[in-house]
């Protein structure tokens, strides 16, 4: 038991450590925070990258370190659908548990995110990715917003996350109501411009032929003027 005990407070004091590094050196796209109750577990949020199938998507997963960290590897799942990896399934990676020979005890919380996200955007296959099209991946990331505020650890763990992605959310819908009102106002407008081509239709062919009855009348005197003409002559 004490040796248990000289193992988990050597990883809780690297984590608390690690947990100040990465709050005065963010990594680009990742947030990080460990459950309160239990630092040896850390959820973290991915935003999509610019440029990336993944923009505009938010990607929740967690870290599970183990009480012989930073001597042993953390296991990493990810959580939110994502069309990368498989959901709530270990995640094959050399910064992973699946393969402690190639751990580094120097690497930091702050490497692991790193490491994560650089695997994410790239399309090299390992146990727990999968291979879907970028299309698909473009629809997840849309959808990954309402997914995630579904989740009660990512609310509870990442406000400042979860008040932008109800804005956003916020923002769509009034797109998407806009949107509506220019399709219905084209469809009114459509339906005018018919009507008024049906009632005009009558009146139109009336005065077309009017005029062509006038037209002929017009052409019919003139001849017989000049015929007249001719005969005076």
């Amino acid at each position: 038991m004490v040796k248990m005990s000289r193992k988990s407070n050597s990883a809780i004091l690297r984590l608390k450590q690690d947990y100040l590094r990465l709050k005065k050196d963010p990594v680009p796209y990742v947030l990080a925070e460990p459950v309160p109750s239990n630092i040896l577990e850390w959820h973290y949020v991915v935003k999509g990258p610019e440029s990336t199938p993944y923009e505009g998507g938010f990607y929740h997963g967690k870290l599970i370190f183990p009480e012989e960290f930073p001597f042993q590897p953390p296991s990493i799942y990810m959580t939110t659908p994502n069309g990368r990896f498989k959901v709530n399934t270990r995640l094959c990676l050399s910064i992973s548990d699946f393969h402690p020979d190639t751990w580094n005890p120097a690497w930091t919380v702050s490497t692991i995110l790193t490491g994560l996200l650089s695997f994410m955007i790239e399309k090299i296959p390992t146990f727990g990715s999968i291979n879907t099209s970028d299309y698909e991946k473009k629809v997840l990331a849309f959808r990954s917003l309402e997914y995630n505020l579904k989740d009660k650890m990512f609310r509870e763990l990442f406000p400042e996350t979860v008040t932008a992605i109800q804005t956003e959310l916020e923002h769509r819908k009034e797109l998407e109501k806009q949107a509506r009102h220019q399709s219905t106002a084209l469809e009114v407008s459509s339906l005018i411009r018919d009507r008024l081509q049906r009632e005009q239709s009558p009146l139109h062919n009336a005065v077309t032929n009017l005029v062509v009855i006038i037209g002929f009348a017009a052409f019919a005197y003139t001849v017989k003027y000049v015929l007249k003409n001719i005969a005076t002559e």
